[in-house]
């Protein structure tokens, strides 16, 4: 073997904007439409500044996120720098939360799905619809069948476009308004007759689901131009753009629709807006074009927790014989797929989807207090009080983050500490097994 051949590795050919067009691809344009519904039932009206809220907890995390991609550009994720930078053990930890979160990503897909589907056959039982996605997205995953990076930059695309509409129709709709007064405008972000201290952190904590995604950015540092620049500033960029953009989504939604007046369905309110607003047209292009992208989102989520479980199967995390066997037809990890697609359709009929929403948000809390915690260790080893700002914005990042922890539902944080005990347990007879047989 060569030298050269020694040496190859992953071409560094992403610039600065395509790390930001890749998270915001991630992340996807849309991201507060699904769960505007539930961020305005529990913020009291209150969606904007639960977005705006969530927002500087994330960019206080994304800047910690930045500097552990500079000091690991070999790409990683938060259990990869919590276990380097505190320990081994609570990177395990960290990681056992994330992968509740990559097996909740295709069941809230699977729900918000059936609900969206139900607006346009709504003689068929919310159940049909929940068992016909979540055997839908199984059976696609089993044939192999994958969506190509092309098709979701299109998909992103045409969201754009969308959200363009959206907001067209809002300003109309807006236009035709008799003198609308000061105090009309600024509601959306204070309302004294609705605002609740409580409510409003409990919206955003549900709001956090808006961000989740930007710390993919983090793996592709091998594969970035002078990542030690880009891979930081984009993360915080690509926070910071969906942030400011689904705060304007939510805000004209909020104008349009009128205070105190019941959405037909809470989980899809985004798309009963769209119809106030643009007729049903708008209603029929929002509502198509969600379910669209929802469906994506739940097949690649769905094959991307099957792969997961599978690379913890290989590793001994889980057992082998069961987690880390291939289908030698299809060269996929049936079995995982199988599993996920059980949870998803058991999940999704006795599952709501804020109940699905806020489990996604604990792990992903947890995760960003870790890696938040990490950031202020590293910074202390190398540099001691001398960087003591630096300190400040990380320790900013893990004490937004644990208010929102702290402000999930209670259900939410009792079944979240239960797999998270769950992977504790695994993680001990995991070590004893490892261990005996040494001093045997």
């Amino acid at each position: 073997m060569t030298a050269t051949t020694q040496e190859t590795g992953l071409k560094r050919s992403l610039g600065f904007w395509d790390l930001v067009l890749y998270g915001i691809i991630l992340i996807q344009p849309t991201a507060p439409m699904p769960s505007f519904g539930v961020i305005y039932q529990e913020a009291r009206g209150h969606v904007v500044t639960a977005i705006l809220l969530a927002l500087v907890a994330m960019l206080f995390t994304s800047i910690s996120y930045g500097r552990m991609a500079r000091a690991y550009p070999q790409g990683g994720s938060a259990f990869l720098y919590v276990g380097k930078e505190i320990h081994p053990s609570l990177g395990y930890l960290t990681g056992w939360c994330l992968v509740m979160d990559y097996v909740l990503n295709p069941l809230i897909c699977t729900i918000w799905c059936s609900k969206a589907a139900g607006n346009f056959l709504p003689g068929v039982p919310y159940w049909a619809l929940a068992i016909f996605f979540a055997i839908f997205f199984t059976l696609l995953n089993l044939n192999g069948v994958e969506t190509s990076a092309r098709i979701n930059a299109g998909m992103a695309a045409a969201l754009g476009l969308v959200i363009v509409l959206v907001l067209v129709a809002a300003v109309r709709w807006l236009m035709h308004l008799s003198h609308p007064g000061t105090a009309f405008f600024l509601t959306p972000f204070y309302d004294p007759s609705t605002f609740s201290t409580h409510g409003l952190l409990r919206g955003t904590s549900i709001a956090v689901l808006t961000y989740i995604g930007f710390d993919g950015i983090s793996t592709l540092t091998d594969e970035a131009k002078d990542p030690a620049r880009s891979v930081p500033r984009a993360i915080v960029l690509t926070c910071l753009v969906t942030g400011i953009l689904a705060s304007v989504e939510v805000y004209v939604a909020q104008l349009v629709w009128p205070r105190g007046l019941a959405f037909p369905d809470l989980d899809t309110a985004y798309v009963h807006v769209s119809g106030r607003m643009g007729g049903p047209i708008l209603f029929l292009i929002v509502n198509s074009s969600l379910l669209l992208a929802n469906i994506g989102s739940g097949m690649a989520s769905q094959l991307g927790a099957a792969r997961l479980l599978y690379a913890m199967g290989k590793d001994g995390a889980l057992p082998k014989r069961f987690f880390g066997a291939v289908d030698p037809k299809s060269r996929i990890p049936r079995n995982n797929v199988l599993l996920i697609g059980a949870i998803c359709l058991v999940g999704a009929l006795i599952f709501s989807y804020e109940l699905g929403t806020e489990l996604l948000n604990y792990g992903a809390l947890l995760a960003f207090m870790g890696v938040n915690v990490a950031s202020m260790l590293r910074l202390w080893r190398h540099g001691g009080g001398r960087k003591w700002f630096p300190m400040l914005l990380s320790l900013g990042g893990f004490a937004t983050c644990l208010c929102l922890w702290a402000n999930l539902g209670w259900l939410a944080l009792i079944v979240g500490s239960c797999w998270a005990t769950v992977g504790i347990l695994l993680w001990l007879v995991r070590r004893q097994y490892t261990v005996l047989p040494e001093g045997a």
